[in-house]
């Protein structure tokens, strides 16, 4: 079925505190109408940014500003602005800020729901889904 397009204002989509010093913005998924992925920006002080977790889905992981030290399972690579990393369905993963100013960063992942399922049982789950 063919669907009208939709124009989204991403500004007016709320920013929400995951964990202190990590601000989120949604900015398509299930919510809004995406049928396929999920994307979202991610606004993380130094020394913070997403702790050891996967997805079941690929993810794509794009610096916007600043610079963040990317891992998957025990491979890691620095990003700067404009790099971006393809994580694989499946793989553990994250990444943390290593620079000096707030890390900006944009995540797409291969479904329109987010899910993600932590190493650290402290961590809050958190899923999208219309309302």
């Amino acid at each position: 079925m063919f669907k009208p397009m939709r124009a989204v204002d991403t500004e007016e989509n709320q920013r929400e505190e995951w964990r202190p010093g990590v601000v989120t913005r949604m900015k398509a998924s299930a919510a809004n109408g995406a049928t396929q992925l999920c994307m979202f920006e991610q606004w993380c002080e130094p020394g913070l940014g997403a702790p050891n977790h996967l997805h079941a889905v690929e993810e794509v992981l794009h610096v916007l500003s600043g610079s963040a030290d990317v891992w998957i399972e025990n491979t890691h690579a620095t990003l700067t602005s404009g790099q971006l990393m393809i994580i694989p369905a499946g793989r553990k993963h994250g990444f943390a800020n290593n620079g000096s100013g707030t890390l900006h960063i944009q995540s797409t992942l291969a479904a329109p729901v987010f899910e993600a399922a932590y190493d650290d049982k402290r961590e809050t789950p958190r899923r999208w889904l219309p309302a």
